[in-house]
Parts: structure tokens; sequence; C-alpha cells
């Protein structure tokens, strides 16, 4: 008899997780040295968050678990009563399937939950992503718990690399691999103007700025008066068609929501956003003028073709920069000169900070090694 099937699970808590990992799942799936399931929560499940649990179907993936964890509401009460919920869900899910490796990545509140549920169970982590610094969210205090918690780890470029060698003492297990998202990149089959048309309904052979906002980790009303200064500001920049990704299920994330769609009503020129998947948003990133907000795919993502990011407020502050990415305050006046300047400029040329565009190849190599796979 032929060796078992290394059996993997891969926890996914959100569409925008789920994206990053495709290329990853597309060659365990296609291997047969691995028994590959999905463990779909957070707000996978959430018809109110888009329902993004049909993307992993419709990508042909075992899904064995499905559970909506997304909290009620955007308080810290309702966040702390979701964590908590992952953790006694996900202590049945171990008790009742044993795996050679779990798959985690990032940084968010849920997915910590979930890893630190394994730990009693003895169970070997792989983490993808760890290393990044966010100081200005809570996602950072998780993203380096994980860290700790991880067997395995599969970093972007080298400077996160050493990073994780220094929180865990270690160089054994730590590996450079590139960006996932990078893979994503060169193999996908981007929408042209008229097909992107046809999919969301926008037509993006107007100028365009991709727009999300996330809370940061300060007070309630900072985060208010911030997104006022970023839609006044707006109100400013209407010669844009302005397309808005909604916020996550964070703390202030339904705040963000609400204002959001306030501020869209009765301006037609705002289309707003639930869920492009995957290859709609990157499609987006590549045809739209520029990026706005505080979203991690500003930095990674947009570096790729690349595009100017005005990076909003401190919420990335901590990641590698590159000479796309200008950080501008919440200031309706900065915010305003800098899109306009941004949308006047030339893109500077620079070498690729991410990877080659191989990291999943890399990482299955790295599996096979570590479980002895020929």
């Amino acid at each position: 008899m032929g060796k078992p099937a290394v059996k993997i699970a891969v926890l996914t808590s959100s569409r925008a997780d789920f994206g990053i990992y495709m290329p990853l799942l597309a060659l365990l799936q296609s291997d047969n040295a691995f028994d590959l399931e999905v463990i779909a929560f957070g707000t996978h499940p959430a018809e109110r968050y888009g329902y993004s649990l049909q993307h992993i179907l419709d990508a042909g993936l075992k899904v064995v678990y499905s559970f909506d964890t997304a909290p009620l509401n955007d308080n810290p009460v309702d966040i702390s009563r979701s964590m908590a919920g992952v953790n006694l869900k996900m202590a049945d899910v171990w008790n009742e399937t044993k795996y050679d490796l779990v798959f985690a990545l990032g940084d968010r509140y849920e997915m910590f939950s979930a890893v630190a549920s394994a730990m009693p169970f003895n169970l070997k982590i792989a983490h993808i992503h760890g290393g990044e610094t966010t100081l200005g969210a809570i996602d950072n205090a998780f993203r380096h718990s994980i860290t700790h918690m991880s067997y395995l780890h599969f970093a972007c470029t080298e400077a996160y690399r050493k990073r994780i060698t220094e929180l865990t003492g270690s160089t054994s297990k730590v590996f450079n691999t590139g960006a996932l998202g990078i893979d994503n990149l060169t193999q996908l089959n981007f929408l042209d103007e008229a097909a992107l048309k046809g999919k969301s309904g926008i037509d993006f052979s107007i100028p365009s700025l991709l727009i999300t906002l996330h809370p940061e980790t300060i007070g309630f009303e900072e985060n208010s008066l911030n997104t006022d200064q970023m839609l006044m500001a707006l109100d400013h920049l209407d010669r844009f068609q302005q397309v808005v990704t909604m916020p996550n299920a964070d703390t202030s994330g339904q705040m963000i929501r609400q204002k959001l769609i306030a501020y869209a009503e009765n301006r037609r020129h705002v289309k707003l956003v639930e869920n492009f998947g995957t290859q709609g948003y990157l499609s987006a990133m590549k045809l739209t003028t520029l990026m706005l907000g505080n979203s991690s795919s500003g930095f990674m993502e947009a570096s790729y073709f690349p595009k100017w990011v005005i990076n909003l407020g401190h919420r990335q502050d901590g990641r590698l920069r590159t000479p796309n990415i200008v950080d501008v305050e919440f200031s309706k006046d900065k915010i305003i000169e800098a899109v306009s300047n941004a949308a006047n400029t030339p893109l500077p040329v620079f070498p690729p900070a991410y990877g080659d565009g191989h990291a999943a190849e890399k990482i299955v190599k790295i599996l096979k090694n570590e479980f002895a796979i020929n």
C-alpha cells in the first residue's frame, strides 16, 4: 500500500483570505499526496455579508464544516462573543476530525480563535502572512499570537521572515516563499472593462477611485471623525467615479458601513460593492485610476500593477512601503491634494517586493519535504 495522503485543513473566515489562498488550494487539491478539506466560518455563510461561501463551493472545494460566527454588531462585546463562538465550534471540529496540518492565514480575531482552539489538540499549524505589522489595528496582536502558536511559517518577504525568527527565537520552519497574492495576479484571467461591467454593473472606462476603509483601533468617535473627513474629501472629488468596497465585521465597522450607505444615497457616481469576488476585485484594481483607504490590498497587490495608493491613517503602520504608496492623514484637504497629485503623476518604476509568483509551488515543495513525500 502507498503512503496515506497528508490530511490538510484550511481555515478561511472571509472572502479576503479565501482569495489569497486560491493558488495554494488549487495545487493541493490537484495533488493526490494531499487530502484537502476546507473549514469555512466567520462571514462566509452569512447572507448579510454576501454569502461568500458560494465562491468556495463554486471552486469545487470540499467544505467539511461551515458555520456563521460573524458578530451580530461591531461592538466589543459582540466581537468577543464571536471569538468565543469560534472557539466552541472549532473545539468540536478538532475533536471529530484529525488533521496532519492546519493552514491559517493572516491576523483576524476569528482566525486567532480558531488556532487557539487547536492548541489543546496539539495540532500543527501552518501560518501564512506572519511577521507583518499593522500598528493601527488590533489584528497585530492576533497575528503575532498565531505566529507563536504555529509550527510552519510562510512569510511573503525576507523582512517578514526575519521578524518571525525574532518573535519565535528560531530560524527553524520559517520560510520566505513570497506572497500567494502575487501568484493570484500572475495567474489570473483579468476581466476587461466590458466583462467587469457585465459582472458588476460598474463602468471602469470612467476614471475611478477604488476605496476601502476599515476602522482603526482608536475609539469609536475618532473612527467616526476620520470617516467624515474621507467622505468630505470624496464629495470634492466627484470628477471620479467612486467604487467603494464595504468594510469587514470589525469594531466600528457598522458605523463606517452606515456612513458609506448614507453618502452613496442620491450620488450616482458612487458605487457600493459588498463582494466583488477575487477576480472582480483584482480586475477593478487593475482598471481603476488609483486606490484610496487603508486596506492591506493597497500594499502587496497594488505594488504588482503598480497603482498609486493613498493610504489613510495608521491602520497599516509597520507594513513594507513601496514607492507607489502615499501616506496621508485623515484630513479632507490633504486627501484631496494627495488624490489630485497622484492622478496627474506617472508611477515610479521599482522592483517586485513580494516574490516571483511561485509562492504556492514553494509551499507545496516544503510540505512534501516536511512529510517525506517523494
